[in-house]
């Protein structure tokens, strides 16, 4: 005869040989707290994709083949703008993918490029350039760190401070267009650079307003001209990617800073012309309980 302990024990036994354990995670169902097990494939599987992208950039990068190393960031900022889309629309949100996509974001848009530029242009500098990819890389890390602590309470038609996957393409995409050009890298180009990758780094830890698109709704209409624009802008990237891509990286990371002398040039003049209205309405007033008074003097 069976023992019953050993049937009921099996299962745990055959449990406990499996070296990794099942995730777990208290999510809101109904306004009930839920204990849920395992994670979400699809949208996990994606930001998978952008940290290997990532990791290839690096590997490409030490080796000196700055081509595939700019596709690789390419290709990771595309599945790392897709991953939330598609956990949002599917509903598949979960604390594990957003930790999940927060390291992979580190890797592939604060390490990788700090390492691509350093390959490329900083070790005519020594101490100056290592200093310069790390300086990129701890902004980053803070520029992450920050996103995750103000969710939900900061605009979300707006990012505060240059997005992570933006400034990654504006660090990595300069080596990318000089190497398809075969520029040499000299002691100026260099110096140049680590002025660039500095500057983008405090981008990312700025107060910087820039438009976070998240208000695009790809199920709803749009103008016809907008898919007109869609369409022209496809066929500039398909024929000059390198270049275009380029270009709008700059033109985004410049947005920012642009729109703030924009606001700081022409905003203090509302509060003055409102102060000045509030100054008129009050003579206004003024004057015209003077007059009833005198009519019910008469």
């Amino acid at each position: 005869m069976n023992d019953p302990d050993s049937q009921t024990e099996s299962p745990q036994e055959e449990e406990s040989l499996l070296p990794i354990d099942e995730h777990e995670e208290l999510v809101s169902e109904g306004g009930k707290q839920v204990r849920r097990r395992g994670i979400y494939l699809l949208p996990n599987l994606l930001t998978l994709g952008a940290l290997f992208a990532g990791f290839y950039a690096v590997i490409a990068g030490m080796s000196g083949n700055f081509n595939e190393a700019g596709w690789a960031i390419l290709i990771a900022g595309i599945l790392d703008g897709l991953d939330g889309r598609i956990a949002r629309l599917t509903n598949t949100q979960s604390a594990f993918g957003a930790e999940f996509d927060s390291l992979s974001d580190m890797v592939s848009f604060g390490v990788a490029p700090a390492l691509i530029m350093f390959s490329w242009a900083f070790e005519l500098l020594g101490n100056v350039g290592w200093a310069a990819s790390f300086i990129y890389m701890s902004c980053a890390a803070m520029r992450l760190a920050r996103f995750n602590v103000q969710l939900g309470t900061v605009d979300k038609r707006f990012f505060v401070g240059l997005a992570s996957p933006l400034a990654a393409a504006l660090v990595t995409f300069f080596p990318w267009v000089a190497f398809k050009y075969g520029i040499q890298v000299t002691p100026l180009l260099s110096y140049l650079a680590a002025l660039l990758t500095v500057f983008t780094g405090l981008l990312m830890i700025s107060n910087y307003r820039y438009y976070s698109f998240k208000e695009l709704h790809f199920k709803g209409t749009v103008p016809y001209i907008v898919f007109v624009f869609a369409v022209v802008l496809l066929v500039l990237i398909a024929q000059n990617p390198h270049e275009v891509l380029l270009t709008m990286a700059i033109i985004y990371a410049a947005s920012g800073p642009l729109w703030w002398l924009y606001r700081r040039q022409f905003k203090p003049s509302l509060p003055e012309s409102r102060q000045n209205q509030a100054a008129k309405v009050t003579v206004l007033t003024k004057t015209g309980s003077k007059t009833a008074e005198k009519r019910n003097k008469k």
